[in-house]
């Protein structure tokens, strides 16, 4: 798997991020949306300069201009409920894409820290043989891309795929690197080292759903 770790380069992304983990600005939830819609906006468009292009002649009022448009549009796949403004920002950029929605969330039996990713709602088109972008603002251990890469699989192999995140850790990386295809490639916008012992990143940013949205009651 490719990895492109924008935090090792300048550029205003550490900006959003750092107002992602800063906990006097992450209490304005528009605001905390509205980083993460930026931060898939800039992947998004780092990640189309990857894509398949095809030459198509515009016609203008004064002429004809040959201009390189997309091959075929991608399928934008974001993971319940805490993806949807990161996905936001890729549709901003990927306007005709074909989406894909999922639900995946952490399963602790018996109240335990072990957990397990259970999937429970998939729409999606046929993934066969196109370019699927899996976004998720946070890429902690990993299970939650790996077992909803499993389970779009049944709709299809797709040609290409790309992950999109906000923050990830080193364990979680190599975590889902076996789990994808070896020319799948991974757009975040920061890498953390660690992992507490309730798999959560650290230092992260917390609970990218909760701050998105609100609290919500335990599962």
């Amino acid at each position: 798997m490719i990895v492109h770790d924008f935090s090792k380069t300048y550029s205003v992304l550490n900006h959003f991020v750092g107002e992602l983990r800063n906990v006097e600005v992450q209490q304005d939830r528009m605001r905390f949306r509205r980083n993460l819609e930026r931060i898939g906006e800039v992947l998004g468009y780092e990640l189309s300069k990857t894509l398949d292009y095809q030459s198509i002649d515009i016609q203008t009022p004064l002429g004809v201009k040959p201009t390189d448009l997309l091959a075929q549009q991608p399928v934008l796949c974001t993971i319940l409920r805490a993806g949807l403004p990161l996905h936001q920002g890729m549709m901003n950029f990927f306007d005709r894409a074909e989406t894909t929605f999922v639900s995946a969330f952490r399963h602790h039996p018996n109240g335990k820290k072990e957990f397990e990713i259970v999937v429970e709602y998939l729409a999606t088109p046929s993934l066969e043989n196109k370019t699927l972008i899996i976004s998720d603002p946070m890429l902690a251990s990993g299970k939650s891309i790996a077992n909803v890469y499993e389970v779009l699989l049944k709709q299809g192999t797709p040609r290409k795929v790309h992950i999109v995140a906000a923050i990830g850790s080193k364990p979680g990386i190599e975590y889902i690197k076996p789990q994808l295809p070896e020319n799948a490639e991974l757009w975040i916008a920061s890498v953390d080292d660690e992992l507490d012992e309730n798999q959560y990143i650290i230092p992260g940013l917390g609970d990218a759903g909760d701050l998105a949205f609100g609290e919500k009651l335990s599962k």
